[in-house]
């Protein structure tokens, strides 16, 4: 039976590793749609929910649904008519299971409508909010006052709770590059996960308390989680060959496959018990996978006490010294600020990121608001297009590495074809979305394709990063993910504005023709001024050394073998050009 490769066992650690990462991200994006007290509770859906849950409510009101809607059509009121707060809130102000309490206005028929609605209020609505969650149960036995209906957070308000984790976060990007090429992808990677879901535990009560003390707890968990990304670039760098780069970085979208996954399930569990458990599943899910990757990684493949010899004479031999092992302190800063190809790719980030964050934040509340999908649908709906981006993510790679391989197509055409589908491509298809997304089938559809696109990153920039410099890939990575994480609440403040009080097919228009533009712009510039060739900076040092030495022999050997060092080889170029 064949030995299971260490880089294998690598993949699938990575891939939960960032599924896990993108959990965090993403599960307030669900949760919101519950906690927020909606502005109009639809009778429509109302009804359908109790006919799916007949548990505790009892068959009476079901029975009762004819009646409603013929004393509905004699009072000319739409069946999808919805009723307001205020009209919940006033009638919760007098007995629910009284009609000598009700208001005066109402008399005959009108009473009879009434008492329909408040006993399906009583019945549906207040029975899914006692539902029994360990925060609520603390908060009653400290008597503590809390809103049975939902928080009272407008979309401003829900803007900055959904933006709050990516306000610090760029800040740890590039220390998290700095702090694994010093300590070590395992220890930082790993921990900065682990904290993250440990938080989780803590944000059910803390959104009781009060919403801007959930804006700094998700601040500060944003903060924690920066670290993560750039600190995996070292990893990749040290155990990854250049020709199965695109294949392993695969491994990064795990973080669809979590979207894809947990949306669907977060949407379920809400619907089963409450949006509080999810917080809670979120930190055991984090403990386990953190044991894993305590047992299983190591920073580098001569660490690993049980790898085959084969396998890390081959990953040594195609790494070659493009890698140093020694930790040196020296960080070549400006040459990395005024690379080109540092800049190509942030700028391929940015547009990337924009379309992605916009999609992935706002997908909840876009199906659920525009186009009322009940919140399991919703979960669904919003996790398909994640697992789409996984597909399409593996399958590309697997066409640029042959392309590769076969050196059909040189590494920074590849890496040029790659962005053109994850932005340009995708921007083109947000367009579409933009202008049919009123149409439910077509929003699904578009909103799901141009979602696929982007797992073409793997194979162009992020691949790219750590083919201009493996040895500084967690700093350009750090670089990278400074600037394209402001999307992540940049875009949701845009979005909270454009739809503050105007949540309607227009304003979501906007929303999409703002994340087009991005996608295009961005694609455009990398396609036109992108490079994916090693860079002479990634071991500045040696490659001094080496031109001094290529100069000083006058041996032919010995600069042979100085020129056959592939990190030397454009610096020596442009020293004999200018002899």
């Amino acid at each position: 039976m064949p030995k299971v490769q260490a880089r294998t066992v690598l993949w699938y650690l990575v891939f939960l590793g960032f599924a896990v990462n993108y959990m965090i991200r993403i599960n307030l994006n669900i949760t919101i749609v519950e906690m927020v007290m909606s502005k109009t509770k639809n009778l429509q859906q109302r009804f359908i929910e109790l006919n799916n849950d007949d548990g505790g409510g009892g068959g009476g009101l079901v029975r009762d649904q004819n009646r409603f809607i013929s004393l509905n059509k004699q009072f000319s009121v739409d069946f999808n008519t919805s009723i307001s707060n205020a009209s919940l809130i006033e009638l919760e102000s007098h007995n629910l299971n009284s009609t000598n309490s009700l208001p005066s206005k109402w008399s005959g028929n009108a009473v009879e409508l009434n008492n329909l609605t408040v006993k399906y209020v009583n019945q549906t609505f207040y029975k899914k909010i006692e539902t029994f969650s360990i925060e609520k149960y603390l908060l009653r036995l400290f008597d503590i006052e809390y809103n049975k209906l939902g928080f009272e957070w407008n979309e401003y308000q829900q803007g900055l709770v959904l933006g709050a984790f990516f306000w610090a976060h760029w800040v740890t990007q590039i220390p998290g590059g700095i702090l694994a090429k010093k300590f070590g992808t395992k220890i930082v990677f790993g921990l900065s996960n682990a904290t993250g879901c440990w938080m989780c535990f803590f944000i059910p009560i803390i959104s009781y308390w009060d919403y801007r003390a959930l804006i700094w707890w998700r601040v500060i968990q944003g903060l924690i989680c920066g670290l993560s990304w750039p600190a995996m670039h070292v990893l990749t760098a040290q155990w990854i060959p250049p020709n199965e780069r695109s294949k392993f970085v695969t491994a990064y979208l795990g973080s669809s496959v979590g979207i894809a996954i947990f949306y669907p399930l977060f949407g379920y569990i809400i619907s089963w018990t409450s949006w509080e458990w999810v917080y809670h599943i979120c930190g055991m899910v984090g403990t386990f996978w953190w044991l894993g990757w305590l047992i299983l990684v190591y920073d580098t493949p001569a660490l690993h006490p049980r790898i085959d010899e084969n396998e890390l004479s081959y990953i040594q031999k195609s790494l070659g010294s493009s890698v140093q092992t020694s930790k040196e302190n020296y960080t070549p800063w400006k040459e990395i600020v005024s690379s080109r190809p540092v800049w190509m790719n942030v700028i391929a980030q940015w547009g990337g990121i924009w379309g992605l964050f916009t999609l992935m934040t706002q997908a909840p509340t876009y199906f659920k608001v525009i186009h009322n999908w009940d919140i399991k649908t919703t979960g669904i709906l919003s996790g398909l297009p994640h697992l789409m981006r996984m597909i399409f993510a593996y399958i590309f790679s697997i066409f640029g590495d042959y392309l590769l391989r076969t050196e059909k197509m040189s590494r920074t055409n590849v890496r040029k074809l790659a962005t053109t589908f994850c932005c340009i491509v995708k921007g083109c298809v947000v367009l579409a979305l933009a202008f049919y997304g009123h149409n439910s089938i077509a929003a699904i559809i578009f909103l799901t394709i141009a979602t696929m696109f982007h797992g073409a990153v793997s194979s162009g920039p992020l691949a790219s990063i750590v083919d201009i410099s493996p040895n500084y890939a967690g700093i350009v990575l750090g670089i990278s993910g400074m600037i394209g994480v402001l999307p992540g609440f940049i875009s949701p403040f845009i979005v909270g504005i454009l739809t503050l009080d105007n949540q309607t097919n227009e304003s979501w228009r906007y929303v999409f023709l703002i994340t087009a533009g991005m996608l295009i712009t961005s694609g455009l510039l990398y396609v036109l001024f992108g490079s994916s060739t090693l860079q002479t900076w990634n071991t500045p040092l040696k490659c001094k050394d080496d031109k001094e030495d290529y100069l000083l022999s006058t041996d032919t050997a010995t600069k042979h073998n100085i020129y056959k060092d592939q990190n030397c080889i454009e610096l020596l170029n442009q020293n004999n050009e200018n002899n």
